[in-house]
């Protein structure tokens, strides 16, 4: 464990890449995020959307819980203002956050006065790993390594951490395409914390829609930190058909394993063994940072991360469109980069 807090970083930068290669924004093949590239079909949306304000009471908590499997949700702008605002929330203490990892929660714990703790992915596999921690922040599966752990040793953690006042947080922004994984449906128990996200399996990162899924007490808290009309009108309407259309759901989570294998498939025969995810594939390389410079110069822009946690500088692919010119664009670019 270390307490050197890494930058803040995202993927889906495409700018930055147009200003660094001089290549015009439409002709890349953008895999920086694990956003799911051919997500719902947004409908026509009536004007009373865009007209009235957000009505909090209009089902969208209801249909979230449902969706999750949780007995409470409460819609927040993405799950970044449940991050910001969340550690305010906790008891200051010890926090135990990946190294590797979604890189907003370390500064948000420590900004709130909490103790940072960064853990090794290797860490992830010591039973006692919350012996020393007041709270414990699980990003599930984990962005970018794909590490996936098993519900009963969320929940272990989870009664260790609870028995002493502390908080588990579980981000599970890219567990719909992996449900059994879920906590969602012990998310009122104190002490534990779900984050889902609508912008992944979804495709629909752009409304700025996540819910979380806590007990009662903390959920009225935090509402009371993020005020009203946190989640646009437009937004809760596309979210609540999205979270309805069961039928699309199932669909898209055959049709993401299929992609996410071909990905995998397509990288394994470039020797370049993944680890996958049905959203994106994980990379680790020594030539990590060759290979993305290699790609971009193809027009293919892909997700860096230095070394870290543990673990070789390493590269995140997500699904290229399903569209045959589009994995004929990036099985090329392997090839030449590769």
């Amino acid at each position: 464990m270390n307490t050197t807090l890494p930058p803040i970083r995202h993927g889906g930068d495409l700018l930055a890449a147009v200003r660094r290669y001089g290549r015009p924004a439409d002709d890349w093949l953008d895999l920086s995020t694990g956003i799911n590239p051919d997500g719902y079909p947004v409908p026509a949306l009536p004007a009373h959307a865009w007209q009235r304000l957000p009505q909090d009471d209009d089902g969208l908590a209801e249909l979230a819980a449902a969706a999750c499997g949780a007995p409470h949700a409460l819609p927040v702008a993405g799950s970044q203002a449940a991050i910001r605002t969340l550690p305010a929330l906790l008891r200051p203490g010890r926090v135990g956050i990946a190294a590797l990892g979604y890189s907003e929660y370390a500064p948000a714990f420590a900004a709130a006065g909490h103790t940072v703790a960064l853990l090794d992915e290797a860490d992830f596999t010591r039973p006692e790993l919350t012996d020393t921690l007041d709270h414990l922040v699980v990003v599930n599966p984990n962005n970018p390594t794909a590490r996936v752990l098993p519900a009963a040793t969320l929940l272990r953690w989870h009664a260790a951490l609870a028995a002493r006042g502390g908080t588990l947080l579980v981000d599970e922004a890219f567990i719909d395409c992996l449900p059994g994984a879920s906590v969602a449906a012990h998310s009122e128990s104190p002490g534990l914390v779900v984050l889902r996200s609508i912008g992944k399996f979804y495709g629909l990162a752009g409304i700025r829609c996540g819910f979380v899924l806590a007990q009662p007490a903390l959920l009225d808290a935090l509402r009371a930190r993020l005020g009203h009309w946190t989640v646009a009108g437009p937004a809760r309407e596309v979210a609540r058909r999205a979270l309805a259309d069961a039928a699309w759901q199932q669909a898209t989570r055959v049709r993401l394993q299929a992609c996410g294998a071909r990905l995998a498939s397509m990288l394994d025969r470039h020797c370049l063994p993944p680890v996958t995810h049905p959203l994106f594939c994980w990379v680790p390389h020594r030539d990590a940072a060759r290979l993305h410079h290699g790609l971009a110069q193809h027009g293919v822009w892909t997700r860096y991360f230095d070394a870290a946690g543990g673990c070789a500088p390493s590269l995140r692919l997500g699904l290229p469109p399903d569209q045959p010119l589009a994995w004929q664009r990036l099985d090329a670019a392997l090839a030449a980069a590769a």
